[in-house]
C-alpha cells in the first residue's frame, strides 16, 4: 500500500506544528489507549489543533491485525496553509498512520542495560511540557550524543539540574522502598505509562537533581511500547562510570508496570 504523500506545505513539516503517538498493538487492540487519547487530547488543546473525531482515530488500527504485537504511529498535523508562523483561520488538521510489527527486547527486562547522562540541556517551555509535539530537535541532538550499542539510553536533565526524562523514555526511581518520577511541568513528554502508574498509586512525582541519580536504591527508564528496563550501570557525559546497580530482589515496577501492558513476567 502506498505512503501518503505529505505536501510541501504541511505545517508539520514546515514548523513541526503537530503532535504523535506511538501504541502497542496487541492483537490488533491499542494498550493504554485511554491514556494516549487524553495526551492526543491535552496536545491538540494546547496547539489548538482540531482533534480527529474518534471514529477516523479508530479507524487507524481496524484493519486485520498482521502480527500479535505492532506499532502503531499517529501523526497530526495542523494541515497546510496560514501565512508563515501565521495559522490558516480554518485548520484541516491531517491525520497519518503507521503500523508496523514489533518484537519486544526481552532481554533487557531481565539483564537490565547501561544508560548515561547526556550533556544536553532541556529547554524551559510550560505550554509544551508533557505533550508529544513534533519538534522533537532537542531528544535528536542528545541521541547524537552516543554511538555505543552497550548504551540504551541516555538521560536528560533541564538548565537548572533537574532530571526530567531519558531521550525516548521517563525516568523512575527507588528510594527508601518508595519509587519516584520526575514532575513534568517545564519540559520534557508524559509517558502512558507513567501516567497510568501514577493514577495506580504505584509512583509519586518529585524533583531530584541529574547528579544525584547516582544515590538513589534503583534506577528505571520505561515506555508503553519497550515496558520497564532497571538500569546496570549509570555512565558520565564523558563515559566514566558513577554507579552501578545490582538487579536482586523484586521489581515491583517492572511487574506493575508489565501487567499494565500485558506482558508476562517471564516472556523473552
Amino acid at each position: 500500500m502506498p505512503m501518503p504523500q505529505v505536501p510541501f506545505d504541511d505545517r508539520g513539516l514546515a514548523y513541526g506544528d503537530g503532535v504523535f503517538e506511538t501504541v502497542l498493538l496487541r492483537a490488533g487492540v491499542p494498550v493504554l489507549w485511554d491514556y494516549h487519547y487524553a495526551r492526543l487530547l491535552l496536545g491538540c488543546q494546547r496547539l489548538n489543533i482540531p482533534l480527529p473525531s474518534m471514529e477516523q482515530l479508530v479507524a487507524t488500527w481496524q484493519s486485520p491485525s498482521r502480527a500479535e504485537l505492532e506499532i502503531l504511529k499517529l501523526i497530526l498535523t495542523r494541515g497546510s496553509g496560514g501565512r508563515g508562523y501565521a495559522t490558516p483561520d480554518s485548520s484541516q488538521p491531517r491525520l497519518l498512520s503507521r503500523r508496523t510489527p514489533f518484537v519486544v527486547n526481552a532481554d533487557r527486562w531481565h539483564e537490565g542495560v547501561n544508560v548515561r547522562i547526556c550533556q544536553l540541556r532541556l529547554g524551559h517551555q510550560p505550554l509544551l511540557a508533557g505533550i508529544k509535539h513534533l519538534n522533537r530537535l532537542e531528544n535528536v541532538l542528545a541521541r547524537q550524543e552516543w554511538s555505543d550499542p552497550d548504551i540504551a539510553e541516555g538521560l536528560l536533565g533541564d538548565a537548572d539540574g533537574w532530571l526530567v526524562e531519558a531521550t525516548s523514555m521517563n525516568v523512575f526511581w527507588q528510594q527508601a522502598g518508595v519509587l519516584f518520577t520526575p514532575p513534568l511541568s517545564q519540559c520534557g513528554v508524559a509517558g502512558t505509562l507513567r501516567a497510568a502508574l501514577l493514577d495506580h498509586g504505584v509512583v509519586q512525582e518529585a524533583p531530584i537533581a541529574l547528579n544525584a541519580i547516582r544515590e538513589v536504591d534503583r534506577l528505571w527508564v520505561a515506555n508503553s511500547v519497550q515496558g520497564a528496563w532497571p538500569v546496570n550501570r549509570l555512565l558520565s557525559e564523558t563515559g566514566v562510570v558513577l554507579k552501578s546497580w545490582s538487579l536482586t530482589g523484586q521489581d515491583r515496577l517492572q511487574a506493575i508496570g508489565h501487567d499494565l501492558l500485558g506482558y508476562s513476567p517471564t516472556s523473552r
